[in-house]
């Protein structure tokens, strides 16, 4: 009997995905053999104590599942380290979530309080997660864009995009892609915003600790009305260069955090254990994470000067660990169309900023991650201002 195959009709919940710009640069990059500065991750390993501790609670058995919440010395850590940075009072126990990773936390908050016909302000350009979270929901994402060189929020203007569906407002600082950071002024006007309102906030604060020039994060952990309406996401892999290790955790109001927890239980359920637990035993020393906004300035700072004497244009990098720059003086190409050529012709890989809009606005910049060991970076700067 024959059997002739017939392809199902499917109707894409996502269908103008495709593969992220971050798999095409990469791939890009091995196929020419060009230095990778597009996709965001450490080109260095972690300390060595951090292995050493991972390896040892292997051996001692913590190889089963964890507690969904995530296990307790972790969460206790947290709560504490919470208390020493932001002055915030945290319940280890109905506050706090192990996620696997930052973005499985970010999709599960999503998840947990969005429905068809929810509007959602996105502030753009944006991790590129955030939209397609949304819409898998059924929720409409509302784009508030940013725009060259300086990147700041008008709060006035986005003011004017609240309606009575708007459900949840996205935020994230420090800021990916531009490396901005949101002041205090900042989070008293998003507070105000929101307040007498049904509106959630969704603070991305992966890059915490990686905040230069002397300023400070401004969590909203430091702002009590707006933490009542908050859920907030972190990353162990940004903190501690293991990215590969997919641990980050939520935090958020018990209220929160119960619906939080009813799609965590069924989307993941728990994650890494003993990773949990070698972390939990590394963040009772702390100068673990207090020295990375040096560190990593001291990179930014490296590859600013090695490109000085280049035609690119450096813009304001107050965090994370991302440098754009303006590519105006060098070509009119698109932006994606110039990280290609640099890629292909120069032998450096970038992101092009117009791939985090959703608009694909146009504003002749790249994004460099320096995140890499200095000889590296400095290689990378050498192609780089011959163009």
């Amino acid at each position: 009997m024959d059997f002739q195959k017939k392809q199902l009709h499917i109707e894409s919940k996502l269908p103008n995905v495709g593969t992220t710009i971050f798999t095409v640069m990469s791939q890009l990059a091995k196929e020419h053999n060009a230095i990778n500065l597009s996709q965001g991750f450490p080109n260095y390993d972690c300390s060595s104590r951090l292995k050493d501790l991972a390896n040892q609670y292997v051996q001692k058995g913590f190889n089963q599942y964890a507690p969904m919440a995530g296990v307790l010395p972790l969460r206790e850590a947290l709560a504490e380290k919470m208390g020493i940075l932001y002055s915030k009072n945290i319940d280890p126990d109905t506050e706090i979530t192990i996620t696997s990773g930052a973005t499985q936390a970010i999709f599960t908050a999503i998840s947990a309080f969005i429905g068809l016909g929810d509007e959602v302000i996105l502030i753009e350009p944006a991790y590129d997660s955030y939209r397609p979270s949304i819409e898998l929901c059924g929720g409409q994402p509302v784009i508030y864009e940013l725009t060259a060189p300086d990147y700041q929020v008008d709060w006035a203007k986005m003011q004017t995009l609240i309606t009575p569906k708007t459900k949840m407002i996205i935020v994230n600082t420090p800021h990916n892609p531009t490396g901005m950071i949101f002041k205090k002024d900042d989070m008293l006007a998003l507070q105000d915003l929101v307040r007498d309102t049904n509106i959630l906030v969704l603070s991305d604060e992966v890059y915490e600790h990686l905040v230069f020039d002397n300023e400070e994060h401004q969590s909203v952990l430091n702002f009590p009305e707006l933490f009542e309406r908050s859920l907030l996401t972190f990353s162990f892999g940004k903190t501690f260069h293991v990215t590969g290790w997919k641990l980050g955790y939520c935090v958020a109001p018990a209220y929160l955090m119960k619906e939080f927890r009813k799609v965590h239980q069924f989307n993941v359920f728990s994650v890494n254990h003993p990773g949990q637990q070698a972390i939990a035993e590394l963040l009772s020393e702390p100068e673990e994470y207090l020295g990375l906004n040096a560190f990593f300035q001291e990179k930014r700072n490296l590859l600013q000067t090695a490109m000085k004497s280049g035609r690119f244009k450096a813009l304001k990098c107050e965090g994370t660990y991302f440098q754009l720059f303006d590519y105006s003086a060098i070509s009119d190409e698109k932006d994606t169309d110039f990280a290609q050529r640099m890629t292909t012709e120069f032998g450096v890989a970038s992101i092009p900023v117009s791939v985090f809009y959703s608009s694909g606005r146009q504003d002749k910049v790249i994004r460099l991650c320096f995140a890499k060991t200095d000889d590296l970076l400095q290689q990378a700067a050498e192609k780089l201002i011959k163009i």
